[in-house]
This record gives C-alpha cells, structure tokens and sequence, in this order.
C-alpha cells in the first residue's frame, strides 16, 4: 500500500484546463493523500468539493466570464498573457508553499510555474494534458511553420529573450518551446482517438488515460421531455460562445423538424432576448449540465474543445463540430476523420447545413457502430483510477504505509 503524500496541484482560472483534473484529484483524496490545489479563486469552490486543500492565488489572465477579445488575435498575444501571468504568480506560488513543499507537483499544461517550483524543490512533475500532446515530427511539422513569422518579428525575439531569462534565472536551462511543449512526464486526459498521430506520439513520456469524467452528479440532472424524438444539445464551450446569429441558425435548424427538442446553450456574452421567439421545443440556458445531457442525446453541436470532444464520444453521441479556436479545428478534423462527426465552419453553420448534417449522422448505423467501438476503447484506457495510479507510481521514492500487523 502507498503511503500518503502530499500532491500539490497547479492550474490556470480556465473551465477546459480545470475541469479534466477534477476527478483525478477527487481520488487521489479518496486514497488518503494530502493534495494541494494551487488556483485562481474564480475555482476555489469547484476544487474544494474534491476535498483538496485550496492555495488561492491571484492571476492576470482574463477571468472566465471575461470577453473572449481580451485574449487578443494572434499567437503572440496568448503567449505573452501566459507569460506574464506566470511571471508575476511565480513568487506568489513560492510564499503559498513555503515550509510546505510538495513530494509531488501535478500541472496543466500552462502552469509554467509549477515546473520551476519542482525545479527548485527537487521534487518530480507530471502534466496533466486536457488536450492532444506532441508526437514525434510536431516541431518540423507545425511548431516551425507556425511560429516562423513571429519569432523574425522584434516583439516575437523580445518574447523569447525574455521567457528564456526568466528560466535561466530559475537555474532551467532547457528552451522556451521544449519546457512548455516536452514534459518529462505527461498524462493525458483525453482518449488516445482524439490524438492526432498516436501511433509517433512517445508512451515512455505520454501515458493516454482517456475520460476522467465521474458522474457529475453535483451538476444537477436533466430529463428528456415527453415526446422528444430526438435530442440535440448545442455548446460552445464558456469561453467562445458570443455568437447570438449561430444560435439563431441551430433555432431555425432544430426548432421546426417534428419529433426534435433543442437545447441551446449560450453562454455568459448573450441575451437570450436577441434570439428573438422561439418555438416552444427548443430551450436556453446561460449554462447546462453537459454530460447528464449529453447521456440521453441523440446529436451534440459542439465547438470541438477536447472536454467537449471526448464526452460526445464517452456518450457515443454523433456530433456536428463548429470550431472556434486553438485546438478546435484539429478536434474538430479528427472527429469527422472517425466518422463520428461532421464539422462545419462557422460561417458556413447556416440552418439548411446544420440540418443536412443532423439528418445524416442521427441514423446512420455506421455512425453509431463506430461510436460503440471507440467508446469500449476509451473504457479500456482506465480512466480516473488507472492516472491515479500512474501518479502514485511517480512518487520519488517507494512509500509503503506501516504495516498493522504486530510480530
């Protein structure tokens, strides 16, 4: 048996990079470690109803509510938010941690200051990936292409020079690209279908442990109403979901076929009222209980955000994706690529295309076949149990609980 350890937990205020660690931390809880949650306050209550110890801090990254235009446009301005950030959080991490260091530092993939921390503890980091990871060839195939332009630019040099001071002076001597994109150690909590190359994708380092979803149970419920033939929940995250004319076009798609109940979700940027009328079997929330709908669905609309991803494919539930950032639209190809899903961009989202693609994939049994085989692969992966084990098998030494038994 494992002896508890204390676990220390770092993350950034974003629901995609929180929500995927809840459950894994849930459990490490229930094996009797001590586990740690260093976030944003905008978290603290989500993270304590896992039982961990909350360590609040102050970010600088736009809150989660904020307007999706305070990230900027380009790969610059999320970069330089995400440095900043970890900049000034660093000696805000270290006091909350003085004379408590961890045996152990989890982080989200953006938590740049928990692997310095580790760093200057001496202790061992393991990322917990919300999203696809590197594979081998990433960096020559769409790191380099990506960031060539930026890095001829003085702000893209300035950016650089100064991350790598920052390291430097943290005594890592390891470059900017390969301290945030090569982990020593990485789980992954997404299913291995969603990776793109999985087969280059290095498994000394990325362990694929697939949905960590638990039952959600502290969500709240939904219950499919009398005489809906057919469900379909539309979501676009919580980050990109100011978009009233798209919903309105789901409103057109959905509201008028017979049988069919729409759920629309619209996030915190839209007012309901400039949806106009809608017909009475379509419904609208600010914010859903995703996955307890997505369990008696028969169609999800999604951005393709990797949590929502890999829960319309834990519910072996046929999706339109709309990308609308980041990894979206790689999401969203590898969904239509495994024959689950359709993507369709957003300004080509309009109710004729939205229909055709729903009319298509609902009663398609190839659909529903390919979704029941991925979804007994995801069982495989191990889910919640099988990171929390991972992780205690990272534990710096062999720790063994005193033994009971006397003589």
């Amino acid at each position: 048996m494992t002896a508890p350890a204390h676990i220390a937990m770092f993350s950034v205020a974003a629901h995609g990079h929180v929500n995927p660690s809840l459950e894994v931390i849930r459990e490490l809880v229930a094996r009797g470690h001590r586990v740690t949650y260093a976030i944003p306050p905008e978290f603290a209550d989500k993270v304590a109803a896992t039982g961990a110890e909350v360590k609040p801090w102050h970010s600088t990254l736009p809150a989660p509510d904020d307007d999706p235009s305070a990230w900027g446009t380009g790969l610059l301005d999320h970069v330089e938010l995400f440095l900043d950030d970890a900049v000034q959080a660093l000696p805000q991490l270290a006091a909350a941690y003085a004379g408590d260091e961890p045996d152990l530092v989890l982080h989200d993939i953006a938590s740049y200051p928990a692997r310095v921390l580790a760093h200057r503890w001496g202790v061992p980091a393991v990322s917990l990936s919300p999203c696809m990871v590197a594979w081998e060839g990433y960096e020559e195939e769409v790191a380099e292409p990506m960031w060539a332009e930026p890095k001829r630019t003085e702000r893209g040099k300035a950016y650089y020079a100064r991350f790598e001071k920052w390291l430097t002076d943290h005594g890592i001597t390891q470059h900017p690209d390969a301290f945030t994109g090569r982990p020593d150690r990485s789980l992954v909590l997404i299913p291995r279908a969603l990776q793109p190359h999985a087969d280059r994708v290095d498994e000394h380092v990325y362990s694929f442990v697939g949905a960590c979803q638990g039952d959600r149970a502290d969500q709240g419920d939904w219950q499919r109403p009398a005489g809906a033939e057919k469900v379909v929940l539309v979501s676009l995250g919580s980050a990109f979901t100011d978009r009233p004319a798209f919903y309105r076009a789901c409103a057109e798609a959905f509201g008028e076929l017979p049988g069919w109940h729409l759920v629309l979700q619209i996030g915190a940027h839209v007012d309901p009222a400039v949806l106009g009328e809608l017909p009475a079997n379509v419904e609208v929330h600010s914010w859903v209980p995703q996955v307890a709908i997505l369990r008696r669905a028969d169609l999800f609309v999604t951005h393709a955000g990797a949590g929502g991803s890999q829960e319309g494919l834990a519910t072996a539930t046929p999706m339109i994706a709309v990308p609308q950032a980041a990894d979206q639209f790689g999401n969203a190809d590898v969904l239509q690529s495994l024959g689950v899903a359709r993507r369709i961009d957003t300004e080509e989202a309009t109710a004729e295309t939205l229909r055709a693609a729903a009319l298509a994939l609902v009663d398609d049994p190839d659909v529903a076949r390919r979704l029941k085989d991925i979804q007994a692969e995801m069982a495989k992966e191990g889910g919640t149990r099988r990171a929390a084990d991972l992780i205690e098998a990272e534990l710096p030494t062999p720790r063994r609980a005193p033994s009971t038994l006397s003589g």
